[in-house]
């Protein structure tokens, strides 16, 4: 691989969180005006192409973001409970009753939250393009509609995102 090459998968590596979001909300946003069913029409709207194509490499980029995240070894942090690792969690939603808001990083609730955001971010990849793969089959439609479904879980997600990073400002600015 060339410098220039290496020098750009660095870079890409880096903003994989910008890319994903940025991508992830012009679909969410557009998403009202798709109309596709089974297979992408022929004289499809610009909405329509866009949403598919987009949400390729939307999917492409989700997948790599978990991968990354994965391979780092941050699974820890956002899956503590596959560790059977409850007690950051457990110690926060005890502060919480005290009103001291969750801390941010560690195994607590904002890093578990962000963990089920990985995993709906690789659901509606892997739907989408396993509707797109299958598109114009008897199948399409059932993966349309996990696509969906797990869209819509994702679209939640990110609007909690935006309160727990809320939160996080809020307690940076509380701790400086």
């Amino acid at each position: 691989m060339s410098l220039k090459s290496s020098k750009f998968v660095k870079l890409i590596s880096e903003k994989l969180h910008v890319i994903v979001i940025t991508l992830s909300v012009f679909l969410v946003v557009t998403s009202p005006w798709i109309l596709i069913g089974s297979r992408l029409r022929a004289k499809a709207s610009i909405w329509d192409s866009l949403h598919v194509y987009i949400g390729l490499i939307a999917a492409i980029f989700g997948l790599l973001f978990l991968l990354k995240n994965l391979l780092n070894g941050h699974w820890r942090q956002f899956f503590p409970w596959l560790k059977l690792d409850f007690s950051q969690c457990v110690d926060e939603i005890k502060q919480l009753k005290q009103g001291k808001l969750p801390s941010s990083g560690g195994k607590g609730i904002f890093s578990i939250v962000e963990g089920i955001g990985l995993l709906l971010m690789a659901l509606v990849s892997i739907t989408g393009i396993a509707w797109f793969i299958l598109q114009g089959t008897s199948d399409a439609l059932m993966w349309r509609k996990y696509h969906i479904m797990f869209a819509q879980g994702f679209v939640g997600f990110l609007m909690l995102h935006i309160v727990f990073a809320a939160f996080h400002i809020i307690d940076m600015v509380r701790n400086s």
